[in-house]
């Protein structure tokens, strides 16, 4: 009776955690729509632009929860991302296809993430020491690839060619696609059981026989195809295309994975919708800062120390706990 209450005490603690970004996430909305509402603010507007701030973050995040759940993370992927819109956007100029070009940024990513992939698995390197080294691959190839193009600061798609799809309804139709299907792999496959058993515990899963080299493959390949999407969403954005490009992407995803409630240990509380959750709040926090007139450092501060408490209190709810999930 002892152990059953203990783990119904556990079990109780875990769901209020996993849902706490939730309502993190609607207590800024509600807070912003009050503020906008008293500083009589284009409500449709503002959230128009919280859209187009938030997806590409959110689809990255999305895919990179595959390689978080395993307990490592990727701070190429800004990097990779101005590299495979800098291609795609390229391609268009040369041949005047959207088509390809979307498939240029796809595949230009998940190009990239194979070679990390290779790197992480076949090597045996650390995740993080072989997305160091591709950050700053990566930063080299994007000035090479502006200089290529002749006007040495940017590479420019033409806005009427992207124009149609550079709409609400567009954005959100990839977004909640690419999540749904994220979703069932996560969630309802095998794959995405064994990458969180994998996550939770490497050692046990090597001893059962899981073959974590494929397994780290495939989540850079999700994650790559997440990148691919979202070099395409940044262009329909911001046709034109400099080294700043993404620049801030890869930072973005960790803060957002973070927000959204995702343990930095990965394993079997890693949750998909975390990535979107956290990202969206992110950006409503940001709207807020901005109509109470916080200057940037203000706002850059405010996140850390919010950072620094999610981190904490998952922390400590993982050391806290009576009974270890693995």
């Amino acid at each position: 009776m002892e152990l059953k209450s203990v783990m119904n005490r556990y079990g109780l603690k875990q769901k209020i955690f996993s849902i706490a970004p939730l309502f993190g996430l609607i207590a800024l909305v509600v807070c912003f729509l009050a503020a906008a509402t008293a500083k009589d603010l284009n409500i449709a507007y503002s959230m128009k632009n919280i859209l187009n701030q938030s997806v590409v973050v959110a689809v990255i995040a999305t895919g990179a929860i595959f390689i978080y759940t395993l307990g490592s993370f990727d701070i190429s992927l800004g990097a990779s991302a101005c590299v495979s819109a800098l291609v795609g956007g390229m391609v268009y100029n040369a041949t005047g296809s959207v088509t390809l070009m979307f498939l240029t940024c796809v595949g230009v990513a998940v190009a990239i993430a194979l070679i990390n992939s290779v790197l992480a698995s076949v090597f045996n390197l650390p995740v993080f020491v072989t997305t160091v080294a591709m950050l700053s691959v990566l930063n080299a190839v994007v000035l090479m690839l502006i200089n290529i193009n002749g006007t040495g600061s940017q590479i420019a798609v033409p806005t009427d060619a992207v124009a149609g799809l550079n709409t609400t309804w567009f954005k959100l139709l990839v977004l909640v696609l690419f999540f749904a299907v994220c979703l069932f792999v996560f969630d309802f496959t095998k794959i995405g059981r064994l990458q969180k058993f994998l996550g939770g515990n490497p050692v046990c899963a090597k001893l059962s026989g899981i073959n974590n080299k494929r397994l780290a493959i495939i989540a850079f390949v999700m994650s790559g195809i997440a990148v691919g999407l979202g070099s395409f969403l940044s262009i329909t954005y911001a046709p034109t295309l400099t080294k700043n490009t993404a620049s801030s992407v890869g930072m973005d995803v960790i803060i957002s994975i973070v927000f959204g409630g995702m343990p930095v240990s990965g394993g079997a509380r890693s949750r998909i919708y975390a990535a979107v959750v956290g990202a969206f709040s992110m950006t409503f926090l940001n709207q807020i800062m901005v109509m109470f007139n916080l200057n940037s450092g203000i706002g850059q501060m405010v996140k850390a120390v919010i950072f620094l408490i999610v981190v904490s209190l998952a922390m400590s709810n993982q050391r806290n706990k009576e009974i270890l999930p693995r």
